[in-house]
């Protein structure tokens, strides 16, 4: 697995390289936004570590940039309880975060989660290409190529948010809560006060918008989780 860390914290940066190597995972370090972007664009990564303060760029302002024309798999870095700084992130589009000063096992585990679905999908594709789509009215997912489309436009998603709407689909029409779309979507265990579902969610809703009667897609049910609506043929 290739990684790119973007950190100005230097010890930090070299602390989680050597674990990550020990991980057989191959990683880059740059310590400013700037240079994260240069480096994407000469190279492929599988996974980006990014931080929230940095000279240059912010992380903010990278990830936004890097938003533009890629869809790697995001991890921010962020202050130990800065909630506001986390729910930012990942309505900007990061697929994840973790708070520094962060412990290597937990940072290796989240970038297992991110790209774990991605590989199970290519791999059980690669036997069973029959596989490959799941179309729900005007909604399009091509699970190994990892694409969607909405009518014949392509639809720009994270990791993440492919991975929840992949389960919201696949339980269309039944309650799906948030512990599970967690666990099968983002492959964690939801933790109290983790607004990350729901972020996702919403970005979600915004890019699938309404069917063509106006009707919402997803639906949210309170206290409960999300439904994928299934209307009947008018």
């Amino acid at each position: 697995m290739n990684i790119l860390i973007a950190d100005d914290d230097v010890e930090l940066s070299q602390l989680l390289k050597q674990y990550l190597e020990q991980e057989n995972c191959t990683v880059h370090t740059v310590s400013d936004g700037q240079a994260a972007i240069d480096l994407l664009n000469k190279q492929t990564f599988d996974v980006l570590i990014l931080d929230v303060m940095m000279p240059k760029l912010n992380g903010f302002d990278t990830l936004r940039e890097i938003r533009l024309s890629s869809d790697i798999a995001v991890i921010m870095l962020t202050a130990k309880g800065d909630m506001v700084n986390r729910i930012v992130g990942l309505e900007m589009g990061a697929d994840d975060y973790i708070a520094k000063p962060c412990d290597p096992r937990e940072l290796i585990a989240r970038i297992r989660a991110v790209t774990r679905r991605t590989t199970t999908t290519a791999t059980t594709n690669s036997t069973n290409a029959d596989d490959d789509e799941v179309k729900l009215d005007d909604v399009t997912i091509m699970k190994m190529s990892r694409q969607v489309l909405l009518g014949n436009e392509s639809l720009h998603l994270t990791s993440a948010e492919f991975d929840l709407l992949l389960v919201l689909i696949d339980k269309a029409g039944a309650l799906v809560t948030r512990e599970m779309l967690s666990k099968e979507g983002l492959g964690k265990r939801l933790k109290r006060y983790d607004r990350s579902i729901d972020v996702h969610v919403s970005s979600l809703r915004k890019k699938l918008g309404t069917d063509s009667h106006g009707r919402e897609r997803i639906k949210t049910v309170h206290g409960g989780g999300y439904i994928y609506v299934i209307y009947p043929n008018e």
